[in-house]
């Protein structure tokens, strides 16, 4: 293939030289008579795959919703099949089809290489069918190539999936001894698909930015690049596998390889240096094979890319890189507040939509500054700046800039608002059962300042017509200042933000939880029929029954509590909390066999429960079985011997079977544990 080159008389309207110090650039030149035509075979084979994995997202989704309308499979569905829900194991220890799913991803990265990413992932499909329809009004997005941003994914990823595990078992015994691991537990089915999902707005705009944006900013795969926490995992795994591009014969450097490549990798370069393509960003699409017109290259088994340096045919070419380091410092940092300011923000924007909205700010703001430091800027096919004149598209792209920065420093007073109000509510934060008793601890004056300084910190993050900067109302911030009303004293106005948020983002077990609590001191006679309309409507909400159960049983409403487990029973039958609760009720209903029948089958599944042992002893030394009694309290004290609840139901059980000396043992060791007592 012949060659020509190019003269440049004057910078490039982006402000780089093409060439070298001559100004020249070589190019390959394609012979007369043979027009390049890109080979698509190997695209359309892949977004076919693509769609066959949307419309598999779809069937599932499809299955879900039939399967809840109808009662099939007891109105359950897979948990969904997204690395996402991987951290519910760095959480809580849930292994759910997520986790298994993106474990098995990662094992086939270490053989296979980076294909996942290409063949498998519905963000690809999106930004390839963005990059396509720009193709069509001849956009051609350029790859943007910073040094310290490519660390982005990484380190989202370790925040993700290690952090919480490293915080837990390192950190947490030395400053929350409290915060127990829950143990390993199995929950591959769920009756709420969508539980952990963004809704329909939200959906939309991450399509847009997480899209388009990413796409026409930072280049065809410009959130697989700097946004994507998955592929944070699977870029270094790629390096120690042994599928990858390799070269196979003479290759005449023709560049239709890296032109066809919608990875942004230099493919020619790659092989041409080492034989193999070593970038971790190639996602395995296959177009750079398909398209190389003398077969130099294909898709083989070898070396991996760690190797590579044993296989090193000539020195590579340095890459080179749009910013200075003192510009990758400056954006990294950006993209860091830029990311901590959006993510959550109105507690609607999740932590995927916020870096890809970090990461194309900070492209925008870095092209804004070189608007004002260059003479020559292009962005894309736009003409921003030319020969030290703003142009049109100049002037409108400027006006873009400030609006958003305007809106980026609007996100970062509010998140410091939220912050200082946080901060200063942990002071004289109380748990809602203490809160809501007439005999609480009394607030003293700096204490009083304390929650009037959050309360004018939360309202200065709220909505503009509540007197705040914001333009929409935070849930989390309603219920931050509830909490705080009910600290002060002021039940009524605690409930009607309760209230607010139940409007706002509709019913929520965690928020009806507390909002039960608070209705219970302030309207007691709105509790019950609130009870039902909610269990009426969700009767999978286990930990909200129980509380209405607990409610029950203290009033003794013995026949309501039994309705209220015998409802939920139906609903849930292998909900351990509810067999746990029947156990209880039937022993206080007198009905002891039933009670301690169920207490075992309960323990059989939860062995762990030293509590529910000892409810299991003291039951079945009233019903004179004591040899029985004493296995299940010798269980009790095994694994909560340390707990001073268990503790205080063992004395007791000692006491109630007349053995005062072991009685008086175990209160030396509760003691012991709470000095106070």
């Amino acid at each position: 293939m012949a060659s020509t080159t190019i003269s440049s008389q004057s910078p490039d309207p982006d402000g780089m030289s093409l060439g070298g110090n001559d100004g020249s650039l070589s190019l390959p030149v394609i012979p007369e008579g043979q027009p390049y035509r890109k080979n698509r075979r190997m695209a359309r084979r892949r977004a076919t795959v693509l769609i066959l994995v949307q419309l598999a997202i779809i069937a599932h989704v499809v299955m879900w919703v039939l399967s809840r309308e109808y009662g099939w499979f007891g109105g359950k569905t897979i948990t969904p099949i997204e690395p996402s829900e991987s951290m519910e194991f760095s959480k809580y220890g849930v292994i759910n089809a997520g986790l298994i799913f993106f474990l098995l991803a990662l094992f086939s990265t270490m053989i296979l290489g980076r294909w996942f990413c290409g063949w498998g992932c519905h963000v690809v499909m999106l930004q390839d069918f963005c990059l396509w329809l720009m193709g069509r009004f001849k956009i051609r997005p350029k790859p943007f190539r910073s040094r310290l941003l490519l660390w982005a994914p990484l380190i989202l990823a370790i925040y993700m999936f290690i952090w919480p595990l490293f915080y837990r078992f390192v950190i947490a015994p030395f400053t929350r001894p409290e915060l127990e691991w829950p143990g390993i537990s199995v929950h591959l089915t769920t009756t709420d698909f969508w539980a952990t999902f963004p809704g329909v707005t939200v959906a939309i705009i991450f399509l847009g930015i997480c899209g388009f944006a990413t796409v026409y900013m930072l280049g065809a795969k410009g959130f697989c690049t700097y946004g994507c926490p998955y592929g944070g995992f699977f870029a270094p795994l790629d390096k120690i596998a042994p599928l990858r591009i390799r070269l196979t014969g003479d290759c005449d450097d023709c560049g239709r390889c890296t032109a066809s490549c919608t990875s942004n990798v230099r493919v020619h370069e790659e092989v041409r240096s080492w034989g193999m393509v070593t970038d971790p960003g190639c996602m395995k699409t296959m177009d750079c094979v398909a398209n190389c017109p003398t077969d130099a290259i294909k898709m083989g088994f070898g070396p991996p890319a760690v190797s590579r340096a044993k296989h090193q045919r000539e020195t590579p070419k340095p890459v080179k890189w749009d910013l200075s380091l003192t510009e990758e410092i400056v954006l990294a940092l950006t993209c860091l507040l830029l990311f901590w300011a959006w993510r959550g923000l109105y507690a609607s924007i999740p932590m995927l939509m916020a870096i890809g909205i970090a990461t194309v700010l900070t492209f925008m703001f870095w092209k804004g500054w070189r608007l004002i430091r260059d003479p020559n800027l292009n962005l894309h096919r736009w003409r921003l700046k030319f020969h030290g004149r703003v142009q049109l598209p100049g002037f409108c792209y400027a006006l873009i800039v400030l609006i958003l920065i305007v809106a980026s420093v609007q996100a970062i007073v509010i998140r410091i608002a939220i912050f200082n109000g946080d901060r200063l509510r942990e002071r004289v934060d109380m748990p809602v059962a203490i809160a809501i008793n007439p005999d609480r601890p009394v607030l003293t004056q700096a204490g009083l300042e304390d929650v009037e300084g959050a309360l004018a910190s939360y309202r200065f993050a709220s909505r503009m017509s509540d007197g705040g900067i914001g333009f929409a109302d935070d849930p989390n911030v309603r219920l931050a200042m509830s909490r705080l009303y009910l600290i002060k004293g002021e039940g009524g106005k605690s409930l009607e933000l309760l209230r607010e948020v139940d409007q706002q983002v509709g019913p929520d077990e965690s928020v009806d939880r507390v909002m039960l609590l608070v209705m219970g001191a302030v309207e007691p006679e709105s509790v019950d029929a609130h009870i039902d309309q909610r269990l009426k409507d969700h009767p999978d909400w286990i930990e909200f029954r129980i509380m209405a159960v607990d409610r029950a049983l203290a009033a003794a409403e013995m026949t309501r509590a039994e309705r209220l487990l015998a409802e939920g029973m139906e609903s849930s039958p292998e909900a351990l909390p509810l067999i746990q609760r029947q156990a209880v009720v039937y022993v206080q209903a007198g009905r002891l066999g039933e009670g301690t029948s169920l207490m075992r089958r309960y323990l059989e599944l939860a062995p762990r429960d030293a509590l529910a042992w000892t409810t299991l002893a003291q039951t079945l030394a009233m019903m004179d079985l004591r040899t029985e009694a004493e296995e299940a309290i010798t269980q009790a004290l095994k694994w909560g011997g340390d707990n001073p609840a268990v503790l205080v139901d063992a004395i007791g059980y000692y006491r109630m079977t007349g053995r005062s000396g072991l009685a008086r043992e175990l209160e030396a060791r509760l003691a012991r544990l709470n000095p106070r007592r």
